[in-house]
């Protein structure tokens, strides 16, 4: 596998080589704009904090509380992670805390909503099931139904900011 397509590396030749095609012949970010044209409304945090407490309040209500939910810059270089659920315990006085957060990596602020929201129901699936098992998948899937196909979605468009910058780029003013 080539290193343009390190984000499909584990799909099979019959997915990968339409892709191959639309990226040689300069069109992935076309394919892209056409199933995608805008980019979500949620780029501040206090706007994605809203909006994933919505799908929580949906999905999983029971589930422990959020104690923070921010996009972080620096997610996309460590381990290729686009999102992260962490749970971290502390000792204050007798008691025992425990926070729980999301983070949601910058590069999303611009990008389209099935794609932000297939890395929040991901990231939330984890309060309820920590290993990627066959439990966690179909708690994603009835989330978001069309998660497995949003989540290659995500790959190309990944794929496409590498080779090829933003591809939202004529709506960061509006939003900023």
């Amino acid at each position: 596998m080539n290193k343009t397509l390190k984000y499909l590396q584990h799909y099979p030749a019959h997915i990968v080589e339409p892709v191959s095609r639309l990226i040689e012949q300069n069109r992935l970010g076309q394919y892209l704009l056409s199933k995608y044209p805008t980019p979500h409304i949620y780029s501040s945090e206090k706007a994605l904090y809203q909006y994933v407490q919505e799908i929580k309040n949906q999905y999983i209500r029971k589930s422990s509380p959020l104690s923070k939910i921010i996009y972080d810059n620096k997610l996309h270089l460590v381990k290729h992670a686009l999102g992260t659920h962490s749970y971290v315990s502390r000792v204050q006085g007798g008691k025992l805390k425990a926070k729980q957060e999301i983070r949601i990596a910058g590069l999303f602020k611009q990008a389209p909503e099935p794609m932000l929201k297939m890395i929040v129901v991901h990231e939330l699936a984890h309060l309820k099931e920590k290993e990627h098992n066959k439990a966690f998948y179909q708690l994603c899937q009835h989330m978001q139904p069309d998660y497995y196909q949003v989540e290659l979605d995500t790959r190309l468009y990944l794929t496409e900011i590498e080779l090829n910058g933003a591809l939202y780029w004529q709506f960061k003013k509006d939003s900023e």
